[in-house]
């Protein structure tokens, strides 16, 4: 049966609330995929703590934000996060669904932890290569030039995912210069990191995602008319990208400039796709 909600929740629309407090209102078993891309906890100046007083069931506390910025807390602290955030999504997503991760060296490490504490199964491990890097300006390290993406779905008991594997073999990425028509899809990507100007014309995330590699995710787990959860929406990126594939999404998002950027980029790719 069609629906326009989840919960109290309507969706195709980013609400501006954080989604850690939100979470635990939304129902069991809602969604069929999840692409998260939460803070990589890389930078300097920001003030977090674990209210132990708030009792969550299964966790020890609740999470109170001290200060605006959002990208460093101390480890212990970054762990307890994401086992937070994880825990609800388990719950939320479909049996037959899955969950996407985005991480670098910083993080990945914590989140595949989690994941495992969880007993959510790691289907993959995603290598994400930018050729494009931004070099290293100190000369004091190799220069990144990837990331890491995990790809799970909610229990390692029963393994109900969806997995367009015939169509995958379909397809045609034509940046990646890795990819062979017609052979299994590899974890290794070779995407590059800019982004079409349309991406940017409205404003931008610092950690921004391309589209294509978004929309790769998509293509491999889910199907048209499906709803996905997007947790840390920044600009909208998982947004824009679901709509351009078909699907349904419900996004939170804590700063309304990022929110006004990514409903401008909404508006345009809605408008563009009625008018094709």
């Amino acid at each position: 049966m069609f629906t326009d909600k989840i919960g109290k929740y309507k969706l195709n629309h980013i609400v501006n609330a954080d989604v850690l407090v939100e979470l635990p209102n939304i129902p069991d078993n809602s969604f069929d995929l999840c692409i998260a891309d939460p803070p990589y906890n890389l930078s300097k100046g920001n003030n977090w703590k674990w209210d132990n007083s708030v009792l969550l069931k299964g966790m020890g506390g609740n999470w109170n934000k001290v200060m605006q910025n959002w990208d460093d807390m101390p480890v212990s602290d970054y762990f307890l996060f994401t086992l937070n955030w994880l825990k609800q999504v388990q719950r939320i997503i479909k049996p037959t669904g899955s969950i996407f991760v985005h991480g670098t060296y910083h993080n990945i490490g914590i989140i595949n932890f989690a994941m495992q504490l969880l007993n959510i199964e790691i289907i993959n491990e995603i290598i994400w290569y930018k050729r494009n890097s931004f070099p290293n300006l100190s000369g004091r390290r190799l220069t990144a030039s990837h990331e890491n993406i995990l790809w799970a779905h909610k229990t390692n008991k029963k393994r109900q995912y969806l997995f367009n594997y015939k169509v995958l073999k379909t397809v045609a990425f034509p940046e990646d210069n890795l990819f062979k028509p017609g052979k299994q899809l590899r974890t290794v990507w070779d995407i590059p990191n800019n982004k079409e100007k349309i991406e940017i014309k409205f404003g931008k995330h610092p950690t921004q995602k391309p589209l294509r590699l978004l929309k790769r995710m998509i293509l491999i787990s889910s199907k048209k008319g499906q709803n996905c959860f997007i947790p840390f929406a920044g600009a909208g990126s998982e947004c824009v990208a679901c709509v351009e594939k078909g699907l349904n999404y419900l996004g939170f998002e804590i700063d309304k400039n990022f929110i006004e950027i990514a409903e401008k980029r909404l508006n345009n790719s809605k408008s563009r796709l009625f008018n094709e």
